[in-house]
Formats: C-alpha cells, sequence, structure tokens
C-alpha cells in the first residue's frame, strides 16, 4: 500500500502550479484454488474512498484542460486498488466505484475547461497530497 500511495503523492506533488490495518487472509482449496477470507477493512478506508474520489475527478478535469488524455492519474488508482484490496473483491469494488463517482462528478458540470475547472483540480491535488500523508503519517510502517 505504502509504495501506491508514495507513487500518487509524487504524482500530486508533481503537477505544475499513501501500513497497518486488516487484510484478507489468503487460504486456498484442495485444487490450490485461492479463497479469499474477509476481513473488517482497515481504519484507513473512509480515507482511501476519499482518494479514489479525488483521483477520478482529477483524471477528468486533467483530461479536459489538457485536451488529451493522460492515465497516469488511473493507472495511480489501479495500482491502489491493485495493492490495497487483493482478495477483497467489495473493498475492491468500493474503490473503483469511488474513483468513478469523482469522474463523473465533474463530467456532469464541466463540458469545458475554465478557469473554475482549474481551480477545483488544484484544490483536489492538495487535498489528495494531504491525505496521502496522512495515511502514510499515521497508519504506514
Amino acid at each position: 500500500m505504502l509504495r501506491s500511495l508514495f507513487v500518487i503523492l509524487g504524482l500530486v506533488l508533481s503537477v505544475p502550479l499513501i501500513g497497518g490495518g486488516a487484510t484478507a487472509h489468503a487460504q486456498t482449496t484442495e485444487d490450490n484454488a485461492p479463497v479469499a477470507t474477509y476481513t473488517e477493512p482497515p481504519p484507513y478506508q473512509d480515507r482511501l474512498l476519499r482518494l479514489a474520489e479525488i483521483l477520478g475527478s482529477v483524471q477528468y478535469l486533467r483530461d479536459l484542460c489538457n485536451g488529451e488524455s493522460e492515465t497516469s492519474w488511473r493507472d495511480s488508482m489501479q495500482a491502489l486498488i491493485d495493492s490495497e484490496t487483493a482478495g477483497e473483491p467489495q473493498r475492491r469494488e468500493s474503490l473503483t466505484a469511488g474513483y468513478n463517482r469523482g469522474f463523473r462528478a465533474f463530467a456532469s458540470v464541466y463540458a469545458s475547461c475554465t478557469d473554475a475547472a482549474r481551480v477545483a483540480e488544484a484544490r483536489y491535488r492538495r487535498e489528495g497530497a494531504t491525505l496521502v500523508s496522512e495515511i502514510v503519517a499515521r497508519y504506514g510502517n
């Protein structure tokens, strides 16, 4: 998780202008097929969900204002989902839905890049950087 969060933090901070917790335990059946065992989500799950929404919003706004598709935000979100939700399909769905919700929220408001869209993108990047820093500081090991 920490590696993915640091990549996201680097992305958030590099554009001009994320420990502990419960995890799924890997088990196998007789034919060695993996079986996920549900455990409670980590204490930072709500923060990760907010971060997913922010990354979706920033992805949409960056694409809108740059005029070309930029995949680094989506790729970072995918890396975070992969590292954070292995064997936990409900958490995976939740974080994916958060990302999509963030993306659609701005798609329904901005059809073209405006000064307000640029301000929103900058604010969301700052909030994302703060969230990543807090998660790493509090839950990183």
